[in-house]
């Protein structure tokens, strides 16, 4: 700790503290010592009035504590920008004290996030800590939401240049101090203004990046409508304000503290969906609403999204923004990859763009030469690839939401599908040169990188797009549309009505649509790349509901490649494990081709075990391959066939599945697996799996048989009555769940071929309170075991 300040020793008032000083002091005797003075600027500061507090020191006893603390002159600057930013000033000697306090912050800001970080965190207490103790945070707000305040009639005025310093020197100190982020997140009206700031081009980029850090830590989600002409200000937008407004909105729109969806359980789903009914919609909702309330807000996204590198902003606009990301450190990770990438480029061909280290004497660190209309072209493409990614996520999540099939209209009728379409070679799925960009502290394959991110999100955004919606069919072309008509046609079966209603001037051109071009470059990836669990859940969403969507990604190797990922490279990965087995059941399922083509590369036994051991390593993930086995073996012995004898005859997995071992061996795992407090929407698969087997069991009167299979494999185990109660328990979670959820009543249906109505008299039958009952589940536990009125709570 430096030692207190020496008391000045000559002129009458230079060595007398004034009352105030006193009183700030606590009435301490003698000389102060410094850990009381910070001390009692942090009570002041906690307690709301740490400003209050500063200002009583007088600047000759903040001078001398300054040549002991080396607080670098930032207390004495403040008392001074307190003097100077009264409700009747004009600023301009504010604006000049900002500008001699900027620099002291924003380089301790960039050694914060740099290797230098060290050095800065060793300091006593770094410039951004002073400044806030000594109240500068507080004093900031102040002066810029004085334009709010307004004095006979008329509304005081500050200039973008100085609110641009405010908010820069708010946003260094929110980087370098722990707690400033959140003491303004609490200040609701004060994130309201920030709103209005980006009005002016000048101060956008700033504000923005500043409301993303506080909502970011903000404890309840702000709501759009509360911001003032919200319709006006994103209408006002250019493209590329636009694009960076999307970061804002993604914390805006997306419901918070959900964590992975399929990792919440379906109890604690169930409950908040109970209590949001209560409450009405959620803040996300609501913001939702707000944004798709605004004209042409959505067209402009797609527009965005689909924008070819050519049509971006012009060089010189870019490069006016590199100069804010360059003094923004919010992007200096971002930043500092651009300029490797431009610096690699130009060592080859002679790019003459310079970008100084920091501290450069010229203005914003750029220098006035003509090497400002130059750029390479790795930059503007790594520029829209940022873009993309956070328009891409604002409308995966509006597709995801309550107003979902509006924008699924208003996404098929602007063609961001055909206009993803255009993009997937040359920006989406580009071709990685060997200095292909990452972010500072990762590597190529990390999902961080913004290449890689890109990528994830057009995959995601996909999915959703896909998710057993007739719109699905907008990722085909006019040639592959005819396809699956001929397909149809050859099979002797109708067409599906979707397929005849897509309106063709809104789907894929070229030579390949956009589902083709996915198999494509899927087949080139590693078995278990990063991308392939979203991947697969495309195809899988967006085709096999009918035998000619299946047999049209049969005809592209699909299958194949599949069973080579699964058995020869013997993946690993249990995401991209499942996202194999969910296509290939799809692929599979009532396909007598499908099934040929399996037998003739699952050839030898070798294989075959390979691909069981694969299966019975997690019942999770492959239990919807045995569901649609299952069902196609129902299917294939109720026909009257060659093709489908011979299949039958044949094929090594309809035998495995036929055997009434195998099904209970099935049956009793994924019963025991599940519990009603575990339940997710990933695993809930396996109840409904289950249900199929004994539904087709129901069918040929064979369900009193399998119960009484699985009560004899509870006592081989040594433990009667814990499958079956568990089972019980399960069943009347199902009816809970189901009932009342249309939606998810319509995919199992759908999926199954079997009506709801049979699938609600079957978990009926089997929960029939009548002990009598040769099909009730109560039937086969014993009174001592019997444990099945357990309630439905969280534990």
């Amino acid at each position: 700790m430096a030692a207190a300040p020496a008391v000045a020793r000559s002129g009458a008032g230079r060595g007398r503290r004034s009352a105030a000083t006193v009183a700030a002091w606590g009435g301490w005797g003698g000389r102060p010592r410094p850990g009381n003075i910070l001390l009692q600027l942090r009570q002041g500061q906690l307690t709301g009035r740490g400003l209050v507090r500063a200002v009583q020191f007088t600047e000759t006893f903040l001078t001398e504590r300054d040549k002991q603390s080396k607080w670098s002159g930032i207390p004495q600057l403040l008392l001074k920008l307190h003097a100077t930013s009264h409700l009747h000033s004009d600023f301009v000697e504010c604006q000049n004290i900002l500008k001699e306090i900027s620099p002291l912050l924003s380089m301790e800001a960039m050694a914060f996030v740099t290797e230098e970080r060290k050095l800065t965190q060793e300091t006593t207490y770094p410039n951004t800590y002073i400044f806030d103790l000594f109240g500068g945070v507080d004093l900031l707000v102040e002066i810029l939401m004085r334009p709010t305040i307004s004095i006979r009639g008329q509304k005081l005025k500050i200039s973008d240049e100085m609110s641009k310093d405010c908010l820069s020197i708010l946003y260094n100190t929110c980087v370098c101090t722990e707690g400033v982020t959140k003491r303004l997140a609490e200040k609701n009206d004060f994130v309201i203004f920030l709103f209005t700031l980006m009005t002016s081009k000048k101060t956008f980029l700033q504000t923005a990046t500043l409301i993303e850090d506080i909502l970011g830590v903000k404890k309840e989600m702000i709501r759009l409508d509360e911001v003032p002409n919200l319709s006006s200000l994103v209408s006002n937008f250019d493209q590329q304000q636009l694009a960076n407004f999307c970061r804002i909105l993604a914390v805006t729109i997306s419901e918070m503290d959900t964590g992975n969806d399929d990792k919440h359980t379906l109890l604690a789903k169930n409950a908040q969906q109970k209590k949001s009914l209560s409450l009405g919609p959620s803040a996300a909702e609501i913001n939702q609403a707000a944004l798709l309330s605004i004209p042409g807000f959505v067209e402009r996204l797609c527009k965005l999204a689909t924008r070819k590198v050519s049509e971006s902003t012009g060089t010189a606009s870019f490069l006016q923004e590199l100069e804010e990301w360059y003094t923004w450190l919010d992007n200096a990770l971002v930043l500092d990859a651009l300029m490797r990438v431009a610096n690699e480029e130009s060592e080859h061909n002679q790019a003459s763009i310079v970008f100084p280290p920091p501290g450069a004497s010229e203005e914003n660190g750029l220098p006035h030469t003509s090497a400002r209309t130059q750029l390479p072209q790795s930059m503007k493409i790594m520029h829209e690839i940022m873009y993309k990614l956070e328009v891409l996520y604002v409308l995966c999540v509006l597709l995801m939401g309550r107003q979902r099939n509006q924008v699924h209209r208003m996404i098929a009728e602007f063609k961001l599908i055909p206009g993803l379409n255009n993009l997937f070679d040359k920006l989406i799925w580009r071709k990685h040169s060997a200095s292909s960009l990452v972010l500072h502290g990762h590597n190529q394959n990390c999902d961080c990188s913004p290449d890689i991110t890109l990528k994830i999100q057009f995959l995601r955004l996909l999915q959703s797009f896909s998710d057993h919606h007739e719109n699905k069919y907008l990722l085909l072309n006019n040639q592959e549309l005819n396809e699956l008509s001929a397909i149809s046609l050859k099979a002797n079966i109708p067409e599906v009505e979707a397929v005849l209603n897509t309106d063709r001037s809104l789907v894929c051109d070229g030579k390949r649509g956009l589902l083709t071009r996915l198999l494509q470059v899927m087949k080139k990836e590693p078995a278990e790349s990063s991308f392939r669990w979203a991947w697969g859940q495309v195809p899988a969403n967006s085709s096999p509901e009918s035998i000619p969507e299946a047999q049209f990604l049969l005809e592209r190797d699909s299958l194949t490649h599949i069973l080579y990922c699964i058995v020869d490279s013997e993946c690993k990965s249990r995401d991209v494990l499942q996202s194999y087995f969910d296509l290939l059941g799809e692929l599979m399922k009532f396909n007598v081709d499908a099934f040929k083509r399996f037998n003739k590369y699952i050839n030898t036994d070798a294989k075959f075990q390979v691909f069981l051991k694969q299966i019975n390593s997690s019942l999770v993930d492959s239990n919807m391959l045995v569901r649609c086995v299952t069902l196609s073996l129902d299917r294939f012995e109720n026909q009257v066939d060659m093709k489908v004898a011979e299949v039958l005859s044949e094929c090594r997995l309809l035998a495995y599945i036929a055997q009434v071992p195998t099904q209970m061996s099935f049956l009793f795992r994924l019963i025991n697996i599940i519990h009603v407090q575990t339940l997710t929407q990933e695993n809930v698969s396996c109840l409904n799996t289950s249900l199929v087997i004994l539904m087709l069991a129901r069918r040929k009167e064979r369900l009193p048989l399998y119960l009484r299979l699985l009560q004899r494999m509870e006592h081989s185990k040594k433990y009667p009555g814990f499958l079956l109660n568990n089972f019980h328990n399960l069943l009347r979670f199902w009816q809970q769940h189901y009932l009342h959820k249309d939606k998810d009543s319509t995919c199992l249906e759908n999926s199954s071929c079997i009506s709801f109505s049979y699938w609600k008299e079957t978990v009926s039958i089997l929960l029939n309170p009548d002990r009598q009952s040769p099909s009730a589940l109560v039937s086969y536990i014993e009174e001592p075991y019997m444990d099945i009125d357990r309630d439905f709570t969280e534990e």
